[in-house]
């Protein structure tokens, strides 16, 4: 994703990254989770907090097919960038595609990653911009790569962290556990997007720790491992830098199997827990807003204090009503979600939201002015 010259936002996946001056506005209870219909149109959330939704917004050319989606970014052109779990079997398929901001295809690569995709983010270092990528399952990988999916440098399992298994850094095989390596997702530490950034790793189905990386891409230090919260974890499968405007900066992880947000300070240093969560999968902010996309059917929006203004999709009693709800396309509902695995917002609002889901699936949200 990308902010307009002149005008940085915050915002996950960004090519610049800065602080706005805003004021939340008062918002006095969640926006309705419920979704309506207006003409044509599917209509979710409430007040300043409402949106259009377009499902399947972008659209793959016959010779692909979509497979699990798993990840959501865009570069500065506007350009959204979708990052598929793959089949192993399908080697020859690629795992990354790119559409324009109409949602017309324009290429796609990545084949690497088959089998694994899973994380995908957009930073602009200087003149150029590039991909950061997280695979797990048979790839197990984190990799930097140019737009057009030129690989710059490609990282297995940090063994001088002391963390891994003998083996874990040319393995090919997954490993469930916490002394395997199985990366999700990466969020970047620094803001000068004129430099290569460090950044941090979260290892979050292998071992449960947080990884720092210098901007060369050597690994630093560690925190985090297995346990039920306040420092540990069960799953910390996103995460992501908050310098939402009138804070110090700090890192926000998903700690998806507590149902949690867990704080830090940019040193690892735990702060705090924020509960209330359906499997939280990964963050993004824009302006004052946060962005959490949950796997039980919701993508909730937290305001600058952290409180919920909005619950957009939500349809977890389907969840528990309709066995195997994602693999039943047939079943799903305009204007609810199945199981939101990212999101991330555009420059002017607009979120991008990809469901895991065998069949894949791509909604955007676009921001009706209240």
């Amino acid at each position: 994703m990308s902010d307009a010259p002149g005008s940085p936002l915050i915002s996950r996946r960004a090519f610049t990254v800065g602080a706005v001056a805003l004021a939340a506005a008062s918002v006095p209870r969640p926006a309705a989770a419920r979704a309506r219909r207006l003409a044509d149109e599917t209509i979710l959330g409430e007040g300043e907090h409402t949106f259009r939704a377009k499902h399947d917004f972008p659209q793959l050319p016959g010779k692909f097919t979509w497979q699990t989606t798993h990840g959501v970014a865009l570069d500065g052109a506007g350009n959204l960038y979708v990052i598929h779990e793959g089949r192993k079997q399908q080697k020859d398929h690629p795992s990354i595609f790119v559409f324009d901001p109409a949602g017309k295809f324009i290429r796609a690569f990545g084949g690497e990653f088959q089998g694994g995709g899973h994380g995908i983010e957009v930073r602009r270092e200087g003149s150029e911009e590039f991909l950061y990528v997280c695979a797990y399952q048979q790839a197990k990988c984190f990799a930097k790569l140019t737009l057009d999916g030129e690989t710059v440098w490609y990282r297995k399992a940090p063994m001088e962290s002391g963390v891994y298994a003998p083996g874990e850094d040319t393995s090919t095989k997954p490993s469930w556990n916490r002394q395997g390596f199985l990366p999700t997702n990466i969020a970047f530490l620094d803001d000068d997007t004129s430099k290569a950034p460090e950044f941090f790793l979260a290892d979050g189905y292998g071992s449960f720790k947080i990884h720092r990386y210098g901007a060369d891409a050597k690994w630093q230090s560690c925190f985090g491992g297995a346990g039920k919260g306040e420092g540990t974890f069960n799953t910390p499968h996103g995460l992501w830098v908050d310098r939402r405007p009138g804070r110090e900066p700090t890192i926000v992880v998903t700690d998806r199997a507590n149902n949690t947000l867990q704080v830090f300070g940019l040193d690892g240093t735990y702060q705090q827990t924020i509960p209330g969560f359906g499997l939280p999968a990964n963050i993004d902010t824009w302006k004052h807003l946060m962005l959490v996309p949950e796997l039980k059917a919701c993508v909730t929006l937290l305001d600058g204090e952290n409180k919920v203004v909005a619950r957009l999709g939500r349809a977890v009693e389907r969840l528990d009503e309709i066995k195997n709800l994602r693999g039943q396309p047939d079943k799903w509902l305009p204007g609810q979600f199945v199981h939101p695995h990212d999101a991330c917002f555009a420059p002017n609002g607009d979120i991008f939201v990809a469901e895991w889901v065998g069949t894949g699936r791509i909604t955007k949200l676009e921001r009706v002015n209240a």
